[in-house]
């Protein structure tokens, strides 16, 4: 089988920082990994990967070029290949853009890998939340898709996918090629091995520009965002409560009511 991941590497959410004259995220010193989500669903293709002796994983990622560390983690834990899209006239995409560009740039990657049985995303990146970039890569391919997905196995052209639903799991029949989204499992991604790490170190990443690819370039980056960002603000951090634990009941209410009035301005 051959099988295409998109990741994206983002700030850790611990770091992130707001640029308040641009409205956009500094990425200026603050750490990145890779999307959680995304890590997710390369696992999920391993797996499948595992179970089909002869595939092949391609990951793709969008960004400037220290987003190549993301995609050599990838290689490092089941990718056999990677790809990075960069472009100065790519900066400022939206999620339409986005999942524009990507669609363009799998179309290219597919010229040179062969055509992919599956293409799998995260649920959603963690620095923006919006769960669309996936789907609407989808709608520009013209491929059916299944969401919030937590188990596949293929039987020849089709992929039967465990879906979250609000209140249980859906099981659906879809045929490939398809693309999938994926939330978290109910295992964990696994872990580089030192053999992994020296083998993923030699291995090529070689970047897609506008040049490479056939793209609108009216559709990508500001001119192609109809989504603005107006206004930023970053929430404000409450300081921690206090416990109160008494031998009883009583005493616990009493210490609670001198707090309060230590508190009360009259």
């Amino acid at each position: 089988m051959n099988l295409l991941v998109c990741v994206k590497q983002v700030p850790d959410t611990a770091e992130i920082r707001i640029d308040p004259q641009t409205n956009t995220l500094i990425r200026s010193g603050v750490p990145s990994i890779v999307n959680p989500f995304d890590s997710y669903a390369l696992e999920m293709a391993a797996r499948l990967k595992d179970a089909n002796p002869g595939s092949k994983i391609v990951v793709l990622s969008m960004g400037p070029e220290q987003a190549k560390e993301a995609l050599r983690q990838c290689l490092m834990v089941g990718a056999d290949k990677a790809y990075l899209v960069s472009d100065r006239a790519f900066g400022g995409s939206d999620t339409l853009a986005t999942s524009y560009i990507l669609s363009c740039s799998i179309k290219k990657v597919e010229e040179l890998e062969g055509k992919f049985d599956l293409i799998f995303c995260g649920k959603q990146a963690i620095d923006g939340d919006t769960a669309q970039v996936g789907p609407e890569i989808a709608e520009h391919l013209d491929y059916p898709q299944v969401t919030c997905a937590v188990g596949i196995t293929t039987d020849k052209d089709t992929a039967k996918i465990k879906r979250e639903a609000e209140d249980d799991f859906e099981l659906l029949g879809v045929t490939m090629p398809c693309l999938i989204t994926v939330t978290k499992l109910p295992y964990e991604p696994r872990y580089p091995t030192i053999k992994s790490k020296l083998a993923a170190k030699k291995i090529e990443i070689p970047t897609l520009t506008s040049a490479d690819l056939p793209i609108d370039l009216s559709r990508a980056g500001l001119k192609g965002s109809p989504t603005k960002v107006k206004k930023t603000y970053t929430a404000v951090q409450k300081t921690g409560g206090i416990r109160i634990q008494e031998e009883n009941d009583s005493d616990s209410g009493k210490k609670l009511f001198a707090s309060l009035c230590d508190t009360c301005v009259i």
